[in-house]
Formats: C-alpha cells, sequence, structure tokens
C-alpha cells in the first residue's frame, strides 16, 4: 500500500509543478511521476534536516519543501529529457 501512495503522491506533485513551471514541458506522464516521487523523497529528507519531520496537524512545511524539491526536479529532468531528444531527432533527420 505505501508504493500505490507513493505514486499517487508523485503523480499528483509532477503535475503540480508543470504546472508551476512556465511554459511547455514535453516530458511524459510517467516521467513526470517519478520526479514527483523522488521530489517527495528529497522534500522529506530536507524537512528532516530542517528538524521540521513531523508537526501537528498538517505538515505544510514538509509539503512545501516537497513541492519545491519536485519544481527543480521536474525542471531539469524535462531539460535533460528535451536534449537527449532533440539529439535523436537531429540524428534521425541525418539519416
Amino acid at each position: 500500500m505505501g508504493w500505490l501512495w507513493a505514486i499517487i503522491v508523485g503523480f499528483v506533485l509532477g503535475l503540480i509543478a508543470k504546472a508551476i513551471i512556465p511554459g511547455k514541458q514535453h516530458s511524459p506522464l510517467w516521467l513526470t511521476t517519478i520526479c514527483g516521487m523522488l521530489g517527495a523523497i528529497v522534500g522529506n529528507a530536507i524537512a528532516r534536516a530542517a528538524g521540521v519531520e513531523s508537526t501537528s496537524g498538517i505538515d505544510w512545511s514538509r509539503h512545501a519543501f516537497q513541492l519545491v524539491a519536485a519544481i527543480v526536479i521536474v525542471f531539469v529532468v524535462d531539460m535533460l529529457y528535451m536534449a537527449t531528444l532533440g539529439k535523436k531527432k537531429q540524428q534521425r533527420q541525418r539519416a
């Protein structure tokens, strides 16, 4: 059940990150979900390091760390994805 929640949270964080980043992102949905999952993991680690791992009520600060991490990861991975995709398109045109 933990994996299901990780996928759901990753999906939601990835979509929110894509909505916040300006411009169009070209990465597929499965890659966005993985980036969101990584953002949740990194955000939890940063929250733990900042001393706000768990608070009473809703952990807004932990969720903010997760979202910021997801935004950064989705942005970087999308740039890498487009660089790789662009190289593949150039190779196809040359052949």
